[in-house]
């Protein structure tokens, strides 16, 4: 099971202190859960998958091992729930975009700039080396990094093209599968493999909002009637 559960599930371990009656269980399992993602976290980007045991893990986080493997179904489970949440904190700011009434290039491009700071930033980008650097020998960390990031966010696009008046925008002979892989080569161009290969700190596509903008310019000239 991969999926997170609500916090309150988030149990101590044997030699934590027993929380004490009146205090608010919600808000401390809350922060027991956040703790526990950081922690992995920064075990991840420090040690590597392979070498970072779920052990490691919850004796840093202080919680039981069994709890982990309770909430996120093991090691793979918690990765992919650590991409989800970075994510979600990324595409909170923006508007949705499944009924948004904007128009579409300003939709676009507030996705647009959402995702660049996304991948661009040094969470994102470590992730990226520990899947490339170890997918091979942990075909599940790859599968679970794709479907919690990857695939998600083509989902995402392909219900905002599937939109009876966005779709009616878009010329026929445009693939409707083809448009989300398009708009994310648009807007990233080779900057992925920049953030790959550069420097941990987050580096941003050049030009900025200037250069997302150019990037949606360029879809929207390729897909548009």
């Amino acid at each position: 099971m991969n999926q997170m559960m609500s916090p309150e599930q988030l149990e101590p371990t044997e030699d934590e202190p027993v929380v004490k009656a009146g205090r608010p269980r919600a808000s401390e399992a809350e922060a027991r859960l956040q703790d526990l993602l950081n922690t992995a976290g920064d075990l991840f980007h420090e040690k590597g998958y392979s070498k970072c045991s779920l052990e490691l893990i919850a004796r840093e986080a202080r919680v039981a091992v069994r709890t982990i493997y309770v909430k996120f179904g093991g090691k793979a489970g918690l990765f992919k729930a650590l991409i989800m949440q970075r994510k979600e904190e990324y595409f909170a700011k923006m508007e949705d975009m499944e009924h948004s009434k904007q128009p579409i290039r300003d939709i676009l491009v507030d996705f647009a700039d959402c995702f660049n700071q996304l991948v661009s930033s040094p969470g994102a980008i470590g992730m990226y080396q520990i899947v490339i650097a170890e997918a091979h020998h942990n075909p599940e960390l790859a599968e679970a990094f794709f479907d919690a990031g990857p695939r998600q966010t083509r989902e995402m696009l392909a219900r905002f093209f599937a939109r009876p008046d966005i779709r009616a925008q878009i010329r026929d002979d445009v693939p409707e599968e083809r448009l989300p892989v398009h708009l994310l080569n648009c807007i990233t161009g080779d900057q992925l493999k920049r953030f790959l290969f550069e420097s941990r700190c987050g580096i941003g596509m050049d030009g900025g909002r200037e250069q997302i903008e150019l990037g949606v310019d360029l879809f929207l000239r390729s897909v548009l009637r």
